[in-house]
């Protein structure tokens, strides 16, 4: 069943806080994360750091057992390096100095998902790699902030997509955000680009994953051999952000922060 076949659901306050517990968790993982990177490190090291401190939490990685075309994902977080955009496999690579670094974590907590990614820099790289994860980065808080009731999905995706224009990045459309609650990945679809029509109106309760991918060069990707890796075909660079929302009656509040994150602009250089 595809996301445009499921029906949408709105969250009550209750469910929302048992949201935000999850999100908090997620974020928790995120910090870790960012002071665990650094050249040398393997993305395995990192996956284990992140499933060793969900379990720790009570959670469940949401990834974990997700179907894919060739077998169910077996990690607890994604790892994207330089052209590599989204669910990239965590394994024996090294990460090194002057490489683009995007982490995507998901966690359940007493039946509710958190799901939040940032870009991180390690080291030096050129000045137009550095500005593409700052203005992707950028292009998340101006989707969050027009994800008001009464604002439509239109709205949200005008908002990301015209960062990218003032740049000429280029965005993804095979991939965008999604609603989340008792499952990852809820109606609606959240695109990161202008469509036709404004799409559906935003309702007090709807909580979504909004996440903006852009890459330096041509929107055109395409999964790699392992089945799960997204990679720009031209081998441009890329950069991934997301947060999970929930729209309330005085605007939108994010879930994936706690209280040492309150700012999205923490994490990215390393």
């Amino acid at each position: 069943m595809t996301l445009s076949e499921r029906r949408v659901t709105l969250k009550s306050r209750s469910q929302v806080e048992k949201m935000r517990r999850a999100g908090r968790l997620v974020a928790d993982v995120l910090d870790r994360l960012s002071e665990e990177i650094r050249p040398g490190v393997t993305t395995g090291e990192l996956d284990r750091i992140a499933a060793e401190m969900i379990q720790r939490a009570g959670a469940i990685p949401s990834f974990v057992g997700v179907p894919g075309p060739l077998s169910p994902y077996r990690h607890t977080i994604c790892v994207s390096i330089d052209d590599e955009v989204v669910h990239g496999i965590p394994g024996r690579r090294r990460i090194e100095a002057g490489q683009v670094v995007s982490i995507d974590a998901g966690a359940i907590l007493d039946g509710w998902h958190g799901d939040a990614a940032r870009t991180f820099v390690v080291g030096e790289v050129p000045a137009e790699v550095r500005l593409l994860v700052e203005e992707t980065q950028r292009s998340l808080e101006v989707g969050i902030a027009a994800a008001r009731p009464g604002a439509s999905l239109g709205d949200i995706a005008a908002a990301i997509e015209g960062v990218a224009l003032e740049h000429g990045y280029g965005v993804l459309r095979e991939y965008g955000g999604h609603g989340i609650g008792t499952e990852m990945h809820e109606a609606p679809f959240v695109p990161n680009y202008r469509a036709a029509g404004r799409g559906r109106r935003l309702e007090v309760g709807l909580c979504l994953a909004i996440e903006p991918m852009f890459t330096l060069g041509s929107r055109e990707v395409a999964v790699r051999d392992d089945g799960w890796t997204v990679a720009t075909v031209d081998g441009s660079i890329a950069a991934h952000w997301e947060q999970t929302i929930a729209i309330m009656p005085d605007g939108p509040e994010v879930l994936t922060v706690n209280g040492r994150d309150v700012s999205l602009s923490k994490g990215t250089d390393v």
